[in-house]
């Protein structure tokens, strides 16, 4: 049997890189399937429960490798199937080449059965979309697709029918008038802003006197020049949630997260500094940044479309972090007046005393966030962390200190439920000799994350470390959004629509064979933690906590305050609770200046 369209697309794939192929099977790629039958494991396909764990994973693998994923999915369906996980990709630049399957050419425009307009449907989350219409086309388009989604950092979808798939493959086009060549190769080009503005921006960085760098995902790679230019400046440096692993948290000038998940230190340094620099972020909430005209601002930024957006910037300087930091760093002057930077460090150790002093306060039964500030002296040095959104993102943005080579990430844009798990495992293939661990809300295990589980079943003796543990936030709570209800619009929480029901996640895991820890008490949480990292299998820690501890800002508006209280009054079933330990977390802020109250008052 001579090779077909798929077999080729396949070969096309490993010779681009791609070894790693997740998706879920459907007859709408029946030619693909068995391709990969013949293909004997490279690229590998490897079966999620799901299409959108599917995508998800395949963005986590570009996200830890810096590489291409890429995902597969039947027509109809399926392909609606990938949307969300592609939405993640798209909105957090992390390219994806997206495979999907449909229905053979001689039926499209008839309501076929499983026929839905692809090209529609997938036109606003991809950069390059196609479909194969002829098997000469086969090449170029996976070439153009994949040179797409590394060169825009997004998503590349290609759309290919049945008919196609089983055709026999052509390898290279007909030499004729209307016909394209293309070829295998990219690398990331070294994007650089004017001599002219480089020095603008440093005028404007050697003048101020209060400096703040807040930096994102896009400043990863440039983690020494990124050093270098806040020990010259004086700076501290706040992160975006996206850049959590851009450089150490235990620098004595990192100020930590930012934004409502963020820290007091970062949230003093925007309030006083009188200039801003932000590297390789697109930070979009402006109520956290300095106030119009309180800061001279120089941004970096790899797109010359979203530079500026955030804030009104003095000098836009278009170029990757790294080469533009280097060309930058010769022109920065070491400021002799190091107050600002001695003033923020006393803000860092500041934050670190209340992150200890919040994780020690009784929950009932257990403070989530002991459970993240007990980890923390426990993190093994080359550990993947991967967070879901909700409550527990929360303990995951403050709680955790990251030390050099760790790794983290979460769905920062999209912020979707359901993320943590494929993220977890996604990362767990991409590196298979390190320990992964994901904070996952029972709101988004319950949604899909527990499904996975199977999925790690099947897969996970091929993990050379087989530590990977997911640890659960049981709260029987929606707690994200039940905390927003009641800050952002005065409502009490309603039990209709966020309580969710118990579950023992812990027996699931050892219904699929794999070691599972119940905790629910302050007292034993740190020997939880041991015993699940020493585990030989995949492991779930269920920790059963409080949903009354608030994930108090850094900083609580009037407007904020105001909502908190009007739903407390409209009859907030835990509004004793609430109010209880949200005084206590407040206090632990103000226990150094308040005379007689003590650490362990």
């Amino acid at each position: 049997m001579g090779q077909h369209v798929s077999d080729f697309i396949l070969e096309r794939l490993s010779k681009w890189g791609i070894h790693r192929v997740y998706g879920y099977p459907g007859d709408g790629i029946n030619g693909f399937l068995g391709a990969f039958d013949r293909a004997n494991g490279d690229p590998d396909f490897i079966q999620t429960r799901h299409e959108e764990m599917a995508a998800f994973m395949a963005g986590a693998h570009a996200k830890f490798t810096d590489e291409i994923g890429c995902c597969i999915a039947t027509s109809g369906p399926g392909a609606i199937h990938l949307l969300n996980g592609l939405y993640d990709a798209k909105m957090d630049h992390a390219p994806v080449l997206a495979i999907v399957g449909q229905q053979k050419r001689m039926s499209l425009g008839t309501q076929y059965q499983q026929e839905v307009d692809l090209n529609t449907l997938f036109k606003d989350v991809s950069c390059s979309i196609s479909t194969c219409m002829e098997p000469a086309q086969a090449r170029q388009l996976i070439d153009i697709g994949i040179r797409s989604a590394l060169s825009e950092r997004g998503v590349a979808t290609i759309i290919i029918p049945e008919d196609v798939q089983e055709s026999p493959a052509v390898e290279s086009p007909p030499r004729m008038h209307g016909a394209v060549f293309t070829g295998i190769g990219w690398s990331a080009p070294r994007v650089l802003p004017e001599e002219a503005d480089l020095k603008r921006a440093a005028e404007i960085l050697n003048a101020g006197t209060k400096v703040a760098m807040l930096i994102g995902q896009g400043a990863a790679g440039a983690a020494d020049e990124v050093i270098e230019a806040a020990e010259l400046l004086g700076a501290g440096v706040a992160k975006a949630l996206l850049g959590k692993d851009a450089i150490p948290d235990d620098l004595p000038f990192v100020t930590g997260p930012i934004g409502l998940l963020g820290s007091t230190a970062s949230y003093a340094l925007m309030k006083d500094c009188d200039t801003l620099f932000m590297v390789g972020t697109n930070f979009p909430y402006s109520e956290w940044l300095p106030k119009e005209g309180q800061a001279k601002a120089v941004q970096i930024d790899i797109s010359g479309s979203r530079i500026g957006s955030r804030y009104p910037m003095d000098v836009h300087l278009i170029g990757d972090s790294k080469h533009t930091l280097q060309a930058l760093l010769p022109m920065l002057k070491r400021k002799t007046d190091r107050s600002w930077r001695e003033q923020m460090e006393k803000e860092i150790e500041e934050w670190w005393r209340v992150v200890h002093d919040r994780a020690m306060i009784d929950g009932d039964p257990l403070n989530p966030q002991r459970v993240a500030f007990e980890l923390n002296t426990r993190l093994p040095d080359d550990v993947i962390l991967c967070a879901d959104s909700g409550s527990s993102t929360n303990w995951f943005a403050r709680q955790l200190k990251l030390r050099k080579g760790m790794r983290a990430s979460l769905s920062g844009n999209l912020a979707t439920m359901g993320v943590g798990t494929p993220y977890a495992i996604g990362a767990k293939f991409a590196h298979p000799n390190r320990p992964v661990i994901a904070f996952v809300g029972d709101g988004a295990y319950q949604m899909n994350g527990m499904n996975e589980l199977i999925t790690v079943k099947r897969y996970w003796e091929r993990w050379t470390n087989p530590t990977l543990i997911f640890c659960v936030f049981n709260n029987e709570d929606l707690n994200q959004v039940t905390w927003e209800q009641r800050v952002l619009s005065g409502d009490p929480k309603f039990p209709g629509t966020q309580w969710i029901p118990n579950f023992p996640y812990h027996r699931y895991a050892e219904l699929c064979g794999f070691k599972g820890i119940y905790c629910d008490s302050p007292d034993h949480i740190g020997a939880a933690w041991d015993e699940a990292l020493a585990a030989k299998t995949p492991c779930v820690l269920e920790v059963k906590v409080d949903s009354e501890i608030p994930p108090m800002a850094p900083h609580v508006t009037k407007a904020l305050a105001e909502k908190s209280i009007e739903a407390m009054a409209a009859g907030d079933p835990q509004a004793f609770g609430v109010m209880e330990k949200s005084i206590k977390e407040k206090l632990v802020e103000f226990k150094e200046s308040i005379p007689g109250l003590h650490r362990d008052d």
